[in-house]
């Protein structure tokens, strides 16, 4: 990430709340871990901020206590396809690929809620890679991450618009909550694309559009469209 004002130096309670969501760290020789403790400073950054962007050079890796990222990769035109999401616990897999080749970001980071988090520093990154834990535990980060990647190419590559809304809809539970713009949004797509395709599913009687909300009224027809039936 880019270099940010340092925020406090983490509180006892953080230190704990981090502990629990990066055993990693626990792993550390006591040595190694003091001095990385030492240097982790929290910060609070509030939504909508964004935390990196595309040709940005990156200083830190984040340890995220609270909140969520949205990692989002932007066309010229201005549409964005979301790539994952960062939440408590994890990390996220571009900082990483930037730290590790000494490169600048290719995509962007969004703070989708108020965030807290504790920076690492980039010497600090690169120090603890030297400990077989720590490197293990972003080795795993990246087999994951890539899984995750190749799943969404795979979705975005071969199957249609209308299966990938379908589904959408079906993993949201029977009531969406949610604006045709944030759809839109989740599957890389436009809002009045998602519209259209949300009124062909109302008139078949799948859905029952809301404002700000969708009722869904046939998910075995929904799973038919996600599975490509007709």
């Amino acid at each position: 990430m880019p270099e940010q004002p340092r925020g406090p130096r983490l509180t006892e309670d953080a230190g704990l709340r981090l502990a629990t969501l990066y055993p990693v760290l626990a792993g550390l020789p006591r040595q190694a871990g003091r001095e990385a403790a030492a240097l982790l400073h929290t910060q609070r950054i509030p939504a909508g901020t964004v935390l990196f962007d595309e040709r940005q050079a990156c200083h830190g890796f984040p340890l995220l206590l609270a909140g969520s990222i949205r990692v989002v990769k932007s066309a010229p035109n201005g549409r964005e396809l979301p790539l994952y999401r960062v939440t408590p616990g994890e990390t996220c897999v571009i900082t990483s690929s930037c730290l590790l080749g000494g490169v600048q970001y290719n995509a962007r980071g969004v703070a989708e809620t108020g965030l807290e988090l504790a920076m690492l520093p980039r010497d600090t990154f690169t120090a603890l890679l030297a400990h077989t834990p720590f490197r293990d535990f972003i080795f795993r980060l990246f087999a994951e991450r890539i899984a995750e990647l190749m799943q969404l190419v795979e979705e975005v590559a071969f199957r249609k618009l209308d299966q990938r809304l379908a589904g959408l809809l079906l993993g949201r539970g029977r009531t969406v909550h949610a604006t045709h713009q944030q759809l839109a949004d989740e599957l890389g797509s436009v809002r009045e694309i998602v519209s259209r395709l949300l009124k062909g599913f109302a008139a078949q009687g799948l859905v029952s559009l809301g404002r700000e909300h969708i009722e869904i009224l046939n998910p075995a027809g929904l799973r038919r469209i996600t599975s490509g039936e007709r």
